[in-house]
């Protein structure tokens, strides 16, 4: 059943749709002081499993929010490690239960084309027979057995996989960034010109929602729920600015004229109406008054720990303690915590290893320090089972914490597996005010580039990417070329850039936060 929508939403609709009969168009967005109303879930309809302009007659419901609000208060407490594991010992591989060729051969495959010489001789390469396709009947059968009619997609057209040299983890790496939020017009261009494989959420229409108190200040970190009258709904937080960027299309494609925003925090409430087409921001103000506080962060590293990503992470392990250092003396000097979300693939020895937060910085490092590049099978990773783990099963801090995300991958997710998938994860991170930073290493491929470019436009992040002396040699050493889809971005070392993002959040915040 679909909640009904409050009487003071009822009557502002009709009284709107009145009005824009009556004169062809509103001015400024309508403002309604008190409560509002704080949309219930609601059935919600299924989004497409593929990028397609027709959206399907028959969808599946689902209830949102798919999260709890973030909530713990603090993160003083050792690392604590959970692990969803891959096969165990004895256990057939994924890919043999799709035909019988097992994962030995993909990974070797997989090592020959995404890492260096070094790692697989070249009469080793070419010996290595090419894994035939299942046959379509066990295929079939091994889906019915699991219970996943798992969505098809188009085969990805063959990109060319540069070799890569191991480099010595204290080496240089250099990165460009590009804020796609920005520079919205040329994002959409991207988008457009770029026909991959992936979950479609439709993000061409889209409105700033701006909070502020009473004196003007931005209001971070305050819950945002978007409600249609047809109960279609989204939630929210605002960012260290006080700001949200909200996609109607992404959660309504029922062609709803107007919603209602409802914006609330530490006991305060407020209403707003957007209107679709309008040009103007959604503004709203709330009589809270943000109280001096020492900022909070809460810092993630998601990471893909298959092999061909040991010289990424040896990068990390040696640059960490200079990341916290140079976070740590930053003006607003954060009280921060640090989490690690590793990932592999089903065939490996553990799928997803997740350290929940903690601000013991040295046992933090001793965990970094113990995560190996290993194994990996075909090329896309479990990128969705950890990104799933990362946005909901670690203990994230309520109101009033900055809460960040390095995502550090150089291959898709996996879109023909069941179970999480990452455009509900990053809707359900813009829900618990999480920004996703993507960085995309060596030997990303167009797919990667979009989807890891989806998930930080939608949360609110940056999209960063290695470069290097000569843009398709990875072995050239550090410089200011990319092979990736991008234009007018600068370029620093890799530990340098990723303060640099936290630094930017965190200067966002009111003075005395």
């Amino acid at each position: 059943m679909i909640p009904r929508p409050s009487r003071l939403f009822q009557r502002s609709l009709a009284a709107l749709l009145c009005a824009q009969l009556l004169l062809g168009a509103c001015s400024a967005t309508e403002l309604a002081p008190g409560g509002g109303h704080w949309p219930t879930p609601a059935p919600q309809p299924e989004p497409p499993t593929f990028s397609s302009p027709h959206w399907p007659a028959q969808v599946a419901a689902r209830t949102v929010p798919n999260f709890q609000a973030p909530s713990a208060t603090h993160c003083a407490r050792p690392v604590q490690t959970s692990e969803t594991p891959g096969r165990v010992a004895g256990q057939r591989d994924e890919a043999t239960a799709m035909g019988g060729h097992g994962a030995a051969p993909l990974a070797r495959e997989a090592r020959a084309r995404r890492m260096s010489p070094g790692d697989a001789s070249p009469d080793a390469t070419a010996a290595m027979p090419a894994p035939a396709s299942p046959p379509a009947a066990a295929a079939k059968e091994a889906l019915a057995a699991e219970g996943e009619a798992g969505p098809r997609f188009p085969p990805p057209a063959p990109t060319p996989q540069v070799s890569q040299r191991p480099r010595p983890a204290q080496e240089i790496v250099t990165a460009g960034v590009v804020d796609d939020n920005a520079d919205f017009a040329a994002y959409l261009q991207f988008r457009q010109r770029t026909q991959v494989a992936h979950r479609e959420r439709e993000v061409s229409e889209r409105y700033l929602l701006q909070v502020r108190n009473r004196r003007g200040d931005p209001v971070p970190d305050a819950e945002v729920a978007v409600q249609a009258a047809n109960g279609a709904a989204m939630w929210a937080r605002t960012d260290a600015a006080g700001r949200v960027w909200l996609h109607p299309r992404a959660f309504d494609r029922s062609g709803s004229a107007l919603y209602e925003v409802a914006v609330r925090k530490s006991g305060q409430h407020g209403t707003a109406f957007l209107r679709r087409g309008q040009k103007s921001a959604v503004e709203l103000v709330l009589n809270e008054a943000a109280a001096p506080q020492r900022a909070r962060l809460d810092l993630v590293f998601l990471i893909d720990a298959t092999g061909s990503m040991g010289d990424e992470i040896g990068k990390l392990k040696a640059s960490l303690r200079s990341i916290a250092n140079e976070v740590a003396r930053l003006p607003s000097r954060p009280d921060t915590c640090f989490g690690l979300v590793a990932y592999r693939d089903r065939s490996d020895e553990f799928l997803v290893r997740r350290h929940d937060f903690t601000n013991d910085l040295s046992a933090f490092q001793s965990v970094l320090d113990a995560l190996q590049a290993n194994a990996g099978g075909d090329y896309p990773e479990a990128m969705n089972e950890a990104l799933h783990e990362a946005v909901h099963r670690l203990s994230w801090r309520g109101t009033g914490a900055t809460r960040l995300v390095v995502l550090l991958a150089d291959a898709p997710p996996h879109l023909d597996y069941g179970g999480p998938q990452y455009d509900e994860d990053m809707m359900a991170a813009l829900g618990k005010g999480i920004k996703v930073f993507s960085v995309g290493a060596s030997g990303l491929d167009k797919q990667g580039e979009y989807i890891q470019r989806q998930i930080a436009q939608f949360t609110g992040g940056r999209f960063v990417f290695l470069t290097y002396r000569e843009a398709s040699n990875p072995g050239s050493g550090p410089g200011r070329e990319t092979a990736h889809d991008v234009s007018n971005y600068s370029v620093q070392t890799l530990d340098r850039l990723i303060v640099r993002l936290v630094s930017e959040e965190l200067a966002k915040l009111p003075r005395g936060s």
